[in-house]
């Protein structure tokens, strides 16, 4: 009978704990919550909306996107026509850090390393204080792959509810605490 060396059944017990615990700290981004808010949950599938408009500036470029229940009140001329957003329509707006591509002619800017996510959702009841939206955001951080919520000590300041983006879009009331246009196309 072969005698297996004492040190293999060793290497390969360490080296399956080591990859079960690899595969148990990766993240599931779907279980981050703002305390006393929104879900990273509510807003599964969000990464095949389609957008709504971009935005950027010198530190972050972003794509706005939408569930099919905003991009059809966005079709339907909400909120220019007056009418709010109906119950159910969610938003995401994702930032990344900018960079240049060097290999496109022009070297235009592009996403490069994910910064943050952003959500709104409307919801009447649930957010009667608050126009009727819920916010939330979540930072990510590259080292980790891994989202956390946003806290005060961001920019902009997010408290630990889902009217932690509320204060901001008071000034946009008269298009439903919206600031996002959805441009011809």
């Amino acid at each position: 009978m072969k005698r297996i060396p004492y040190s293999q059944p060793v290497i390969i017990a360490v080296s399956l704990a080591v990859a079960g615990g690899l595969a148990l700290a990766a993240q599931d981004k779907y279980t981050v919550k703002v305390p006393n808010g929104l879900a990273f949950s509510e807003f599964k599938g969000y990464e095949d909306w389609p957008p709504i408009a971009l935005s950027h500036s010198k530190e972050l470029v972003a794509v706005i996107v939408g569930n099919p229940i905003m991009i059809d009140a966005y079709r339907a001329g909400i909120p220019g026509n007056g009418k709010p957003f109906p119950d159910g329509a969610k938003m995401a707006k994702i930032h990344w850090t900018p960079k240049k591509n060097e290999e496109a002619p022009g070297q235009p800017t592009v996403p490069g390393v994910l910064h943050d996510v952003d959500f709104m959702v409307k919801d009447s009841r649930r957010f009667a204080d608050s126009g009727g939206w819920g916010y939330g955001a979540f930072k990510y951080d590259a080292a980790s792959d891994a989202f956390t919520p946003a806290t005060t000590a961001d920019q902009p300041p997010q408290e630990h509810d889902a009217k932690c983006g509320f204060a901001c879009h008071t000034i946009v009331q008269s298009k439903d605490y919206v600031f996002t246009a959805y441009p011809k196309r």
